[in-house]
C-alpha cells in the first residue's frame, strides 16, 4: 500500500464558474487513491497583506492558511491570468507566506489555464518567480500552461482533450513522486 499524500489545492480565481477551479477539481478526480486533496477555500477572505499585523500566526484566516500549508505534503495551484499577471487574491495569499516560510522545500505543481492562445504565460512566469523566491520546490514536469482552456474542458468541468488529460496525469505522477 502506498503512503497517503496530502495535497493542498488552490485555485487563483474567486469566480464561481472559474475554468481554473473546474480544472483543479478535474485534476483531483484524476488523482491516484493515495493522494488526498484539501481545497483551500478562504482565498477571498484573507485580509490585505500588511506586515504590521503579521505577528505570531497573523490574523485568524492567515493562521488557517499557514496551518494547511504546513500539514500538506505538496501543493497544486491552478490559476488564471488577470491583467497580465497573477490574480491579486492569489498574490495576496502568497505575500502572507513569504516571511513565515510554509512553502520552503514544499513540492509544488503550477498550472495556468486561460482562454487565450498564450495560456496565461505572464501569470505562470510571475507565479513561478514568487514561489522560487519562497524556496518552494517546483516539481520537475509539474508545471503547465494550458491555452484555449474552453476547448479542453467542458462547461461541466470534464477534461475533453485527451492530450491535456495525459499531460495532467503525468503532472500528478510527478507531484506524487516529489512528495515521497
Amino acid at each position: 500500500m502506498r503512503k497517503l499524500i496530502n495535497i493542498l489545492a488552490i485555485s487563483g480565481s474567486l469566480r464561481q464558474n472559474s475554468s481554473n477551479t473546474k480544472l483543479m477539481n478535474a485534476i483531483i478526480a484524476l488523482a491516484p487513491e493515495n493522494m488526498e486533496f484539501t481545497i483551500y477555500g478562504d482565498l477571498g477572505n484573507l485580509p490585505h497583506f500588511n506586515p504590521d499585523i503579521d505577528v505570531d500566526d497573523g490574523p485568524p484566516p492567515i493562521g488557517g492558511l499557514r496551518a494547511q500549508l504546513k500539514e500538506a505534503n505538496g501543493v497544486l495551484i491552478c490559476t488564471p491570468e488577470y491583467g497580465n499577471g497573477v490574480p491579486g487574491v492569489l498574490k495576496n495569499a502568497l505575500d502572507w507566506i513569504v516571511s513565515s516560510g510554509e512553502f520552503m522545500n514544499k513540492p509544488t505543481a503550477v498550472i495556468s489555464a486561460s482562454p487565450s492562445p498564450m495560456g496565461g504565460d505572464k501569470a505562470y512566469d510571475s507565479l513561478l518567480l514568487t514561489l522560487k523566491m519562497m524556496n518552494a520546490v517546483i516539481v520537475e514536469s509539474g508545471t503547465m500552461m494550458i491555452p484555449h482552456i474552453g476547448l479542453k474542458l467542458t462547461t461541466e468541468g470534464v477534461i475533453s482533450d485527451p492530450e491535456t488529460k495525459e499531460e495532467l496525469l503525468s503532472l500528478l505522477k510527478a507531484l506524487e513522486q516529489a512528495c515521497h
